[in-house]
């Protein structure tokens, strides 16, 4: 069973690589046949030539660190506030009933609006960027977390509790095996909000990062600039979101186990 997992996978991972063949090939010449100018669709060969170009006079990968370590701060800051929030309110109807709606005026409110408040507060550096991209990844993961708490069945409770479990005990060897699936669920989805979050920061005032390029290149009317941009914005996203799904097959291993069995 494990070699035919293995030749599937083998089988996925070549059918990915050709269809991104494909798409390349698409991209490179379909512009070209049809006559699409190079301001509008600019071909892969041009795109990538530009990349070059800011390799050696934009300094693509330092500002690709700035944005990556801010959307790294504020995936994880936001995970962890959505987390313990989404566990406090879980387990505690009163702390829900007090909180709720204030946690939901601020999801509601636009994140971008948010931006040039943190700006005038924090001015021109990293802090207004990261807090975006914390606002925008805590409500989904505290949601997740939330609900798989209110779902643990409350008979298992009510056994712990017989069996004399303290209220640690229970949060410990109940509730919190029961709110990592939904949670890694969660943090796919913030993995994903984290880019966005950082890079509205980055488009309303920064003077570093992937959205300052971005800025620039629009400014400028240079598409393959752009294009490269949302490319390196696209493959931050892909590592953040990558790295959740190993951690994920880490520490879940055992219902993978669960599924290899029951297939």
């Amino acid at each position: 069973m494990i070699s035919n997992e293995g030749a599937s996978n083998k089988k996925a991972m070549i059918g990915s690589f050709l269809l991104l063949l494909l798409f390349l090939a698409a991209w490179e010449w379909i512009p070209i046949t049809f006559g699409i100018p190079a301001f509008i669709i600019p071909p892969v060969s041009q795109v990538w030539e530009e990349f070059l170009y800011m390799l050696e006079n934009e300094a693509l990968l330092y500002h690709s660190g700035i944005t990556a370590m801010q959307v790294l701060f504020g995936f994880v800051l936001g995970a962890l506030l959505g987390v313990i929030f989404g566990f406090i309110l879980g387990m505690s109807p009163t702390a829900e009933f007090v909180l709720s709606p204030y946690i939901l005026a601020l999801q509601i409110a636009p994140k971008v609006a948010f931006a040039p408040l943190f700006i005038i507060w924090f001015g021109y550096t990293v802090y207004p960027k990261i807090l975006v991209a914390v606002l925008i990844v805590f409500f989904p993961i505290m949601i997740n977390v939330l609900g798989a708490v209110r779902s643990v069945d409350p008979d298992i409770v009510r056994l712990a509790r017989s069996f004399t479990a303290t209220r640690f005990q229970i949060f410990w060897k109940i509730e919190f095996p029961a709110a990592m699936p939904p949670l890694f669920a969660g943090l796919r989805i913030g993995a994903t909000l984290a880019v966005i979050g950082v890079l509205v920061g980055e488009l309303v005032g920064g003077n570093t990062g992937l959205g300052y390029l971005l800025t620039f290149g629009e400014g400028s009317g240079n598409t393959a600039m752009v294009f490269v941009v949302i490319l390196f914005l696209t493959l931050i996203g892909i590592v953040l979101y990558g790295l959740i799904v190993l951690l994920e097959q880490r520490i879940l291993h055992y219902q993978l186990e669960r599924k290899r069995d029951y297939s």
